[in-house]
């Protein structure tokens, strides 16, 4: 248990508190730090999931579903924001435009049967590009940086090629959105350099008002999608699992997102 799982309890407190429903009504919640609001969007989108979404500029929470929130699951390939920050500082990857040849080998999601630079690969999670990061960056150094940045659990004896699809590392909501504050504060033990590429990398959406950056994961049956949203005057960042059975779901997700943060007034 990291020192993010035991602050949970106090910051599912400060959610409750910005519930604006009756009392009676908060008695009946489901869980303790339910949002009524971002409730209704999780049920309109049939989702069975969790959402932590947090201010970095302020002590303003919110939680839906407060008991899943800090229940660990594989991060899939939300990883890559992770593994994108080690490979640059490992120098393993130069920049968002370092090269990966495809070998020819046929996969069974077509977008990876191709080259890739370092930004395509992380946009549609191409499991081979970052295996061959990660052969080069080995378990001893992995070890070292998951530590430093109190990034999940991660068994001691694991595949340096598969630990974050396999199970052998799990995260929870709670501690993804630890991870993101850390990225957006530079407070993780990473160089300006290797920060700035995977902002750049991670931006998926831009408008006038606001600059999206996430990565989404599936593992077969869990579903996520991790980042943070700029506007003009503050970072929110977010962690979403949800229990998504076909990876044709996974394209709502950044839809489930963006009707919370017009739900919150954020966007």
């Amino acid at each position: 248990m990291t020192r993010r799982h035991a602050c949970f309890s106090g910051l599912a407190g400060i959610a409750l508190a910005m519930v604006s429903v009756p009392t009676d009504a908060l008695q009946n919640a489901p869980t303790p730090g339910e949002d009524a609001g971002i409730a209704q969007i999780f049920a309109q989108h049939d989702l069975n999931g969790t959402i932590v979404l947090a201010s970095t500029s302020s002590n303003q929470r919110f939680i839906h579903n407060a008991p899943r929130a800090t229940r660990e699951f594989s991060p899939a390939s939300t990883f890559k924001i992770m593994n994108t920050l080690i490979a640059l500082e490992e120098g393993v990857a130069n920049n968002k435009d370092e090269m990966f040849i495809w070998d020819g080998a046929q996969h069974s999601i077509q977008t990876w049967n191709r080259n890739h630079s370092l930004k395509s690969a992380f946009r549609v999670s191409c499991v081979w590009c970052y295996q061959l990061l990660a052969k080069k960056i080995g378990a001893k150094q992995y070890k070292h940086y998951l530590t430093l940045s109190e990034y999940g659990d991660l068994d001691n004896n694991f595949s340096s090629t598969e630990f974050w699809l396999d199970g052998s590392l799990r995260i929870s909501a709670v501690d993804q959105v630890g991870f993101i504050r850390q990225v957006i504060e530079r407070s993780s033990p990473f160089s300006d350099s290797s920060y700035e590429e995977l902002r750049n990398i991670m931006l998926m959406e831009e408008t006038a008002n606001y600059k999206l950056r996430f990565k989404t994961g599936w593992n077969g049956s869990i579903g996520w999608i991790v980042g943070y949203v700029q506007t003009r005057d503050d970072s929110w960042v977010f962690a979403l699992n949800g229990d998504v059975e076909k990876v044709s779901k996974m394209s709502l997700l950044p839809g489930v997102i963006k009707d919370i943060f017009r739900e919150k007034g954020i966007v």
